[in-house]
């Protein structure tokens, strides 16, 4: 203990690099956890919708039209009212929201398990990254 305490009054622009960067780490880490919780990758949320998922499509009705999951229901985000019955009856089950890019349904999901939906996800990525997947999407 007595070298580290050396070390580190000898090498003080070290110490304080290594103590930085270990800070770093460790907040990248948490806020990389919290986001994890309710986000998922395309092929996860295939499994997620193998297994009854509903789907609700927050983009806009325009953009819901040229393109969207299979079953997906449409709900814009700026209607977007998990108090309302449609949503409300879906409380039990896992909703997995998408949009373009997944910052909107990253919001949706997050208003979501503010409300009490405990299995809400988020496509990460989006639509963009469904169809890198290879992913369909129906007209």
């Amino acid at each position: 203990m007595a070298q580290l305490a050396e070390f580190i009054s000898n090498h003080p622009i070290l110490a304080a690099g290594f103590l930085a960067a270990l800070i770093a780490v460790i907040v990248n880490e948490i806020r990389l956890k919290s986001q994890g919780l309710s986000q998922v990758s395309a092929v996860d949320a295939v499994r997620l919708i193998n297994k009854g998922a509903v789907v609700i499509d927050v983009r806009e009705a325009e953009a819901f039209q040229s393109g969207h999951i299979v079953n997906a229901r449409h709900v814009a985000l700026d209607t977007f009212d998990p108090g309302k019955p449609p949503l409300s009856k879906l409380k039990t089950k896992p909703v997995l929201a998408v949009c373009d890019t997944g910052v909107r349904s990253a919001k949706a999901a997050g208003t979501l398990r503010e409300q009490g939906f405990e299995k809400a996800f988020s496509l990460k990525g989006g639509l963009a990254a469904w169809r890198t997947q290879n992913l369909p999407l129906i007209k």
